[in-house]
């Protein structure tokens, strides 16, 4: 398991602003991105009956996980199962593609498919959802503008205008109505792997600002 270092930062529309046109600047926007830089990521996540996922992370359990499924802009072919696993301030991640038919059968119900794919993240999620009773529990959107630098395998990633909605069965309906979450501040962050290069320390600096916790996942349970 590979672990990556990541900080977090909630900035407001000025920081956004300076930081965002220093960033263009300087490095290469990622694959996912169109002409404009910018891609719509939408993620659902799944939680037990009694938040385990959401009270570890407002409790500040420095190791824990998380599981969701995500796909970009209105692209329902290219679909991925995420597992997000926390160490203090490291992270690894494990994915899997998963179908839209896939996905759905999971929003109604329909499990024992994970069980005989073969495939250990969705045999894990399987059981997790059988022995813990996880299932699906926020859906999260937002739209992304991420830059990359291959020195130090570095991702600086700004992500504006979060917004959720609690009602998992319309996580494929890419234009379903979603309500502000952070309204007026957007969320910053910046993954490596071993060390950071120079140039992106001082492209990144935003003063006055702090790495402190930030969850979208647990900006999204606050319409609970």
């Amino acid at each position: 398991m590979k672990l990556r270092h990541e900080y977090k930062f909630s900035i407001n529309q000025a920081d956004d602003y300076i930081v965002a046109s220093r960033l263009r600047k300087l490095f290469q926007h990622d694959a996912f991105a169109d002409e404009t830089g910018i891609y719509r990521v939408s993620s659902l996540y799944f939680d037990t009956p009694n938040d385990k996922a959401l009270r570890q992370k407002l409790d500040g359990v420095s190791e824990r996980e998380k599981f969701r499924i995500r796909y970009y802009n209105d692209d329902l072919s290219f679909m991925r199962l995420e597992k997000k696993i926390k160490r203090a301030k490291m992270n690894a991640k494990f994915n899997t593609r998963i179908s839209k038919e896939q996905v759905e059968k999971i929003l109604r119900g329909e499990t024992d498919f994970l069980l005989h794919s073969e495939d250990a993240l969705m045999i894990e999620l399987y059981s997790k959802m059988r022995g813990q009773l996880l299932k699906p529990k926020s859906i999260v959107t937002y739209e992304r503008e991420a830059f990359q630098y291959i020195p130090g395998n570095v991702r600086i990633t700004v992500d504006r205008n979060v917004r959720t909605t609690l009602d998992s069965k319309h996580f494929l309906d890419v234009n379903a109505v979603h309500m502000d979450v952070e309204r007026g501040f957007n969320i910053f962050e910046v993954k490596y792997d071993e060390f950071l290069p120079e140039i992106v320390k001082l492209a990144v600096q935003i003063p006055n600002r702090q790495a402190r916790e930030n969850s979208k996942y647990a900006l999204s349970r606050r319409f609970d």
